[in-house]
């Protein structure tokens, strides 16, 4: 069974985050993923800067939410990170959003590596093929 590779960054809804409603706009969920994956990158060395060393950018090609609950201003929550291991030249994050013990929302996103020359990279880059081996992947 593969390594399951997670990360919590604990964060709090900013004012400018929030609708008329006074609760979190949807598309700060996005900013919350991101916020979240940039954690868990560094800390697991393999952040954005160790792909533009090599050559690569990584876009997200693919990113949904599911909302469960809404946040509001002040709330405190965390963002739990995982990597999903693929064989395919694809980086996998899946996310949970709590606020307490309570569910707020899911979502996923997928990145692939595009070179230099913005080609699509089909196999794994030797960076990410190192890092995945070095984390028994």
């Amino acid at each position: 069974m593969s390594n399951i590779l997670t990360h919590t960054t604990k964060l709090k809804v900013q004012f400018h985050e929030c609708d008329p409603l006074k609760i979190v706009w949807h598309g700060n969920y996005l900013r919350y993923f991101e916020q979240g994956r940039e954690d868990f990158c560094n800390t697991h060395g393999i952040s954005y800067l160790h792909a533009e060393k090599y050559g690569y950018s990584t876009p997200i090609v693919s990113s949904n939410c599911e909302h469960k609950k809404p946040l509001a201003y002040g709330d405190q929550f965390v963002v739990e990170t995982s990597f999903e291991n693929a064989a395919a030249a694809k980086m996998i994050f899946n996310y949970r959003i709590f606020k307490e013990d309570v569910l707020i929302c899911t979502g996923k996103t997928v990145q692939v590596f595009l070179d230099q020359n913005n080609e699509l990279s089909l196999t794994n880059p030797e960076f990410y093929q190192s890092w995945k081996s070095k984390m028994n992947l």
